[in-house]
C-alpha cells in the first residue's frame, strides 16, 4: 500500500477485463504503482492468481496483494460515477472520444469527492465489447503510427497513468457538486426502467429495437446526471408507468 496517497487517484481503479495472460496483469501492476495508482480490479482473469504475475509486478507486488476479482465488468464498476473504457476503434453509433491526455483532464475535473472512476481495459486480442462500452461515460482512445497500431496492455496501463498522473499533479479546479453523481448501478437500474416503460407506452419494440436504446443510453451518460437527476427521472418513469396501468 502507498503511503499518503494522492487523494485523486486514490479514488481511480484500473479495470482489466479477462485477461488472458497473467505476465500482463503483473505489468500492469507495475505501471499502476510508478504512477501512484493502487486499485486493480481484474474482471474473470483467464490464468489469476499466477506467480507469472508476481514476478512481473517487479516491486508491485503490493498492488497484486490487494486485487479485487470480479465476476463481471458491472460487478467492478457498479459503484462508480464515472467510466471511462478504451477502445482501438470508432463504433457504429459514435461515443464521446478522448485521448489519455483529455481523459485525464475529465477525471480531474470530476474530483476526488464525486466517487470512484473506473479505466476500463479490454481483452489483449479484442478489447471490450460494445454492451461493455455502453456502460462508460467515454471512451478513449491512444493515438498510435498507422505502420503499427498494436499496444501491450500494459503499455496501455502505463499511458492512461502517466496522462492521470500529470494532469493530478496540476492544480485543477474540481467540479463542485450540489449531490452525488450518479452511480454505475443507479444508471443501469435507470436504463432498465426506462426500457421497460418505453415498451409499455408503444415507443419501443424490444423485438426491433434498432438504435433507440443504445442513442438514449449515450445521451444520459454523456450528461452525467447525479443522483437527485436520477430520482426525479426515475419518479417520472413511475407516473408514466401508473397512468398507463389505470388507463388498461
Amino acid at each position: 500500500m502507498m503511503t499518503n496517497p494522492h487523494p485523486l487517484r486514490a479514488k481511480v481503479r484500473i479495470v482489466l477485463v479477462e485477461t488472458s495472460h497473467p505476465g500482463n496483469i503483473g505489468a500492469a501492476a507495475r505501471a499502476m504503482k510508478n504512477m501512484g495508482l493502487d486499485r486493480l480490479y481484474l474482471v474473470q482473469p483467464v490464468d489469476y492468481p499466477n506467480e507469472k504475475a508476481v514476478f512481473r509486478s517487479a516491486s508491485a507486488s503490493d498492488v497484486l496483494d490487494q486485487v479485487v476479482v470480479c465476476a463481471s465488468l458491472q460487478e467492478a464498476i457498479s459503484d462508480c460515477s464515472l467510466v471511462l473504457g478504451t477502445s482501438a476503434r470508432q463504433r457504429r453509433i459514435p461515443w464521446p472520444l478522448v485521448t489519455p491526455k483529455e481523459a485525464a483532464i475529465k477525471i480531474t475535473e470530476h474530483g476526488a469527492g464525486a466517487g470512484d472512476i473506473a479505466i476500463v481495459f479490454g481483452r489483449e486480442s479484442k478489447g471490450l465489447k460494445n454492451e461493455e462500452l455502453q456502460q462508460c461515460q467515454y471512451h478513449v482512445n491512444i493515438p498510435t503510427s498507422e505502420a503499427y497500431s498494436s499496444l501491450n496492455l500494459a503499455m496501455a496501463v502505463q499511458v492512461l497513468s502517466y496522462e492521470l498522473f500529470c494532469a493530478s499533479e496540476a492544480a485543477t479546479p474540481e467540479r463542485v457538486w450540489d449531490q452525488l453523481p450518479a452511480t454505475n448501478t443507479d444508471l443501469e437500474h435507470f436504463f432498465g426502467h426506462l426500457e421497460t416503460t418505453l415498451a409499455e407506452v408503444g415507443f419501443h419494440d424490444p423485438d426491433n429495437p434498432r438504435q433507440l436504446l443504445t442513442r438514449l443510453r449515450r445521451l444520459f451518460l454523456r450528461i452525467e446526471p447525479d443522483q437527485m437527476e436520477i430520482s426525479i427521472l426515475r419518479g417520472f418513469l413511475k407516473a408514466v408507468n401508473d397512468a398507463t396501468r389505470r388507463q388498461s
